[in-house]
């Protein structure tokens, strides 16, 4: 049982998931109950695992149980669903922050208190910006799940099956993958080879100032800012940074506080997203999924 610091809806989460591309699950959202079913590669690599996530009321407990697992550690399996949903971190200050401020308040209840919905993994996260590399996020998401279903995991959850991305270890072992370039397997296999030197571990990360952290990533092939930002905020799970390459999240802020100038002013934006803190990161969320 996850008990929520703060307010917290899965079916917040389960909504997000159904819309985003690198999830590829519009059925998420399927039902009226507040369910999120999941099938991950465990970021220890030792194996994959399946887990639902149900909550009866809002902002109540959410039950997690563990369908299928081959992983070495119940817990890890436990805490990794918890982080892909944001439910590891302490929002309990998330709704003062919505009275401060009307535009969050009023995302907040638009959206049922989403919280950032998270990559199983760095390591994931920055196949997958590999993989989407200048072409659509529709034909990177089929290429990414051919691949998982050619040399990942297979789990059932609750009648559905789902398939988990192949560990590095399966990864470095392929010589092509079709319909990737040869340029694109070698950036693939350097990722993986720095996910099993611990490079791309979620803690160590996390751990790190924001600037360690993005120059660590930036010097993965084929992971520039863009994505160096783009991981740690949606893979390692900051609460409160900031990515000025992020265009659309900026464009919405503009509407939504009628403030043009900071679509293409970074210090006007900044001094915008003060008032946000220490939720900057889940507040860039909550407008880039804002309609």
């Amino acid at each position: 049982m996850i008990e929520p610091r703060g307010p917290f809806t899965l079916g917040s989460a389960a909504r997000f998931i159904a819309g985003w591309p690198p999830a590829n699950r519009p059925e998420a959202a399927a039902g009226d109950e507040a369910v999120v079913r999941l099938g991950f590669l465990v970021d220890d690599w030792s194996g994959h695992a399946s887990v639902s996530l149900r909550q009866t009321d809002e902002h109540g407990p959410v039950q997690g149980t563990i369908h299928e697992s081959t992983a070495a550690d119940d817990e890890r399996v436990r805490a990794q669903a918890a982080r892909i949903v944001s439910l590891d971190h302490d929002g309990g200050g998330y709704a003062d922050l919505g009275e401060r401020d009307s535009v969050v308040g009023g995302l907040q209840q638009a959206s049922g208190w989403l919280r950032p919905v998270l990559f199983h993994s760095p390591y994931e996260a920055a196949c997958w910006a590999v993989i989407g590399a200048r072409i659509r996020q529709s034909q990177a998401a089929r290429l990414r799940d051919e691949l998982s279903a050619a040399h990942g995991g297979r789990v059932r959850v609750e009648g559905e099956e789902l398939f988990t991305f192949p560990p590095p270890q399966r990864l470095l072992a392929l010589r092509e993958v079709r319909g990737l370039s040869e340029e694109k397997v070698r950036r693939l296999h350097a990722i993986a080879r720095a996910a099993l030197e611990g490079e791309l571990d979620r803690e160590r990360l996390l751990a790190a100032s924001h600037e360690e952290a993005l120059a660590a990533l930036r010097r993965l092939p084929g992971i520039g800012s863009f994505w160096a930002e783009g991981i740690l905020l949606r893979a390692v799970g900051t609460t409160d940074a900031i990515t000025m390459a992020e265009r659309e999240g900026r464009r919405k802020a503009a509407a939504h506080y009628e403030a043009p100038e900071v679509t293409g002013d970074d210090a006007a934006f900044v001094a915008l997203a003060e008032r946000w803190r220490p939720f900057r990161t889940w507040v860039s969320v909550l407008l880039r999924a804002a309609g």
